[in-house]
């Protein structure tokens, strides 16, 4: 029996997240149909994180372990042909070692939120950014974004419906970054809180607009408190960009 490291990417839009559901909706249970077609072999696969509704990603990680003899191009090209119509691909195959797991192997994972800053409405990008219509200066949002580097308590920016044991995790880095109308948050870390990502996105949004001064950040990472947290920025904008390995 092999282990087998997937790479996937997938427009989040027509799917119920990641996770597998009852009416198996979720992208889980495609890539699982996808497999079995394929190796005629009930598995279960393991995942670098598990995204919610409408959240995108381009470097999705997962493994399997399967006993059909095969190769990396012959199961990549398989999955692919499988899965389709549906907005999902396998990018990347490689045979891995059994000491290897999607999730507790990854070292760092890389988040990216993009916000679309213009009045009109979105056309070409609908479904894949957040358009703010409220002109926004990043320079503020840079700012007050430092406050949240580092470990700290993020019960602030953290679902009420999180299941992680503890709420203190550690960012390694904020990027915000503008080019013309588009503007990108990018966010990395070992691992995050259910909608840590989009809490702290909606909060430096209303720091962008003026809504809020940069130090209000910390004001409220200090108070650990979810109520005080901004409006949590809609799914749309957020792609799982990279999971990072020793």
């Amino acid at each position: 029996m092999a282990r087998w490291k997937l790479t996937i990417e997938y427009d989040g839009r027509p799917f119920n997240g990641w996770q597998s559901q009852k009416d198996k909706s979720g992208i889980q249970d495609y890539v699982c149909k996808a497999i079995k077609d394929f190796s005629k072999e009930d598995v279960k696969i393991f995942t670098a994180g598990r995204t919610d509704s409408g959240v995108h990603a381009r470097g999705q990680v997962s493994h399997i372990d399967l006993e059909r003899k095969t190769d990396a191009n012959e199961m990549r090209e398989a999955l692919n042909n499988h899965l389709k119509p549906h907005p999902i691909a396998v990018i990347d195959v490689l045979e891995v070692s059994n000491n290897f797991h999607a999730r507790f192997s990854a070292i760092k994972r890389h988040y990216k939120y993009g916000i679309i800053n213009r009045r009109a409405p979105l056309t070409f990008d609908k479904g894949k950014y957040w358009r703010v219509g409220r002109k926004l200066n990043i320079d503020p949002m840079i700012t007050a974004s430092k406050y949240l580097i580092g470990n700290h308590d993020f019960t602030t920016f953290r679902s009420s419906h999180c299941q992680s044991k503890s709420p203190s995790k550690t960012i390694d880095e904020i990027i915000i970054e503008q080019f013309n109308d588009t503007i990108s948050i990018r966010i990395s870390a070992k691992s995050f809180l259910h909608n840590q990502v989009r809490s702290i996105v909606g909060s430096l949004k209303l720091v962008g607009e003026g809504k809020w001064d940069q130090k209000k950040i910390k004001e409220i990472l200090d108070k650990k408190d979810r109520t005080l947290c901004g409006p949590v920025a809609p799914a749309e904008g957020l792609s799982l960009e990279r999971v990072d390995y020793a």
